[in-house]
């Protein structure tokens, strides 16, 4: 059988739906045809289609080796280990696939995934936007990637923020045809509050959620679950309430989904995921409410403008901001992510440092907030003050290549490897308990800490932050200050990274970190940071305020829509 014979009917048979008689036919191929570049690849390419990653990146490997200034190889390899969570070998593949084919939308687009897992947010936002123009393919899934992680570039002001994320809403939104949902006066029956949300079911992410939820006043309101993923349970905060409904939109179009909504009744609809479960937030431009609010995990405008409301608070988001909002603002007073934990957790360990003699600087957030700055910060921090190490946890870390790729950032920096630890993932109550290896946490930014400094506060580590120029940059700030813990909350990076030092450097800090890991706990359960009962009186006091205007008439297809109160 000749080799063009081969590719042709192996091409035929996976087109066919049959992928394992295709990989099958060129393994039996590949010994007669050890050199040939196109049957290595086109083998590498269906062991992938297959699902057969780990097999696919071996091939992909002798591909290259026979054809190493192959595009298609790079972009393949590039996706086998996008797939497999190794975004640092991922990178390199799509870099010198764009090298090789500089047009490819495609390429330009994997390259910014595979930078964005690796905290090099700049260079991800950057490699989105060449691949837009370039593929109409791409197009839409570069312009939601930038709007999605927008807030989190350290170039990016308001401006920018709010016109990448309300020409994504804006394209989203057409041709949709918003039900504009009418109110039942609130007089005739309970105010009906739907939360929608991706993650009830998750054990480490709803706390400021739940300790509403679970406080909410029945006689008044009638609560409705709108869950994309498991349901909440005890596991994760919930307390199950008889006269509560939980209702399953997983797999659910967005259309059919607002239509559920409408006929529920729902008076009040909060979203609870903003950008982290994006696909829905089409759900809300078909207007299934009357009043639209986002709350909880918020940090910039959606651009969404059937969204009539954002709730923050008075640290988060500033008055002279609110142009940059097509949302109007409602501010709580205190925090507005007020918590409590309601599942178990380790005990607070004593601060390591107790034992060891030096200082451990560390974070438990996710990879992705590790910006150019923030790794720039720490090394500023670690070689000021030679005698501390640096720890740092979360789940991309359980690649290789992403370590490498980490600690070779630090060690262009001046830091050497021996000084920091890198661990993985692991389940959630012994993730709580790696803060015992932690003196001292360290907030990222822009993009802060929101459940990683509640966490790491509970497990008696005070977190270090700095007053940001966003509101992403102010959350950890927002409940610092709500704990009483003002002295962590510096007005600027140059502040944040001299307190680090200072602290690193002064021989009263281990007694100090002692003494405030021992009283931690009971300084929050008495603090406006875990005040969960003025944080629902102040919704419900929200909610009722609310549903008593009559919302205004909403279109869609990028008209100026106006939303929420009347003047």
């Amino acid at each position: 059988m000749s080799i063009e014979t081969v590719l042709t009917e192996a091409r035929t048979l996976a087109a066919a739906g049959q992928l394992p008689a295709a990989v099958a036919m060129l393994q039996t191929a590949l010994p007669r045809y050890p050199e040939h570049a196109g049957i290595a690849l086109l083998f590498a390419d269906l062991l992938q289609a297959d699902g057969q990653l780990q097999a696919a990146v071996a091939a992909y490997r002798v591909a290259l080796r026979i054809g190493p200034e192959s595009a298609d190889g790079w972009f393949g390899a590039g996706c086998a280990h996008l797939a497999l969570n190794a975004s640092g070998v991922a990178a390199a593949c799509f870099g010198r696939a764009v090298a090789l084919m500089p047009r490819s939308g495609p390429a330009h687009y994997n390259l910014g995934k595979s930078l964005f897992n690796l905290g090099r947010i700049e260079s991800a936002v950057s490699s989105f936007a060449r691949a837009e123009p370039l593929d109409s393919q791409v197009t839409d899934m570069a312009q939601a990637s930038i709007a999605c992680i927008i807030p989190g570039d350290p170039r990016a002001d308001h401006l920018t923020v709010l016109q990448a994320r309300r020409r994504w809403a804006g394209n989203t939104a057409l041709g949709l045809v918003p039900l504009n949902a009418c109110p039942v006066p609130s007089t005739q029956r309970k105010l009906r509050v739907g939360y929608l949300s991706a993650f009830f079911g998750a054990a480490n992410w709803m706390k400021p959620v739940f300790a509403l939820i679970n406080r909410h006043d029945r006689t008044i309101f009638e609560i409705y679950m709108l869950s994309d993923g498991e349901p909440p349970s005890a596991a994760s905060g919930y307390r199950d309430h008889d006269l509560d409904y939980i209702c399953d939109l997983r797999g659910v179009t967005n259309e059919r989904a607002a239509g559920i909504i409408a006929d529920l009744g729902i008076d009040v609809l909060v979203d609870l995921n903003g950008y982290s479960f994006q696909q829905r937030l089409g759900l809300l431009m078909h207007r299934p409410a009357p009043h639209i609010v986002g709350w909880f995990n918020m940090f910039a405008t959606t651009g969404v403008a059937a969204v009539d409301w954002l709730v923050g608070d008075g640290h988060v988001i500033r008055r002279d901001e609110e142009p940059f909002y097509v949302e109007r603002i409602h501010r709580l007073p205190g925090t507005y992510l007020a918590f409590e934990i309601l599942y178990d957790v380790p005990d607070v360990a004593p601060p390591p440092c107790l034992a060891a003699g030096q200082i451990t600087f560390g974070t438990l957030g996710s990879h992705y907030k590790l910006t150019d700055a923030v790794v720039s910060a720490w090394a500023r921090i670690l070689l000021a003050a030679p005698q501390t190490k640096l720890f740092i946890k979360n789940a991309t870390l359980e690649d290789e290549s992403v370590r490498n790729d980490l600690l070779q950032r630090f060690h262009q920096l001046g830091v050497s490897e021996r000084r920091m630890t890198l661990e993985g993932r692991s389940s959630h109550f012994a993730f709580l308990d790696a803060y015992r290896h932690i003196d001292i946490a360290l907030d990222t930014f822009p993009y802060n800490g929101g459940t990683t400094t509640t966490e790491a506060l509970w497990q008696g580590v005070p977190m270090l932050t700095f007053d940001g120029d966003r509101w992403a940059s102010r959350t950890s700030a927002s409940l610092l200050l709500a704990a009483g813990l003002r002295d962590w909350v510096l007005p600027d990076l140059a502040g944040y990274v001299d307190r680090a030092i200072a602290l690193a450097n002064d021989v009263r800090t281990p007694a100090m970190l002692l003494a405030l890991r021992n009283d931690m706990r009971a300084r929050l359960r008495s603090s406006a940071a875990c005040d969960a009962d003025d944080l629902c009186h102040a919704m419900e006091d929200f909610y009722r305020t609310i549903a008593r205007d009559s919302p205004k008439i909403h279109t869609v297809g990028g008209m100026a829509i106006e939303s929420g109160l009347d003047s």
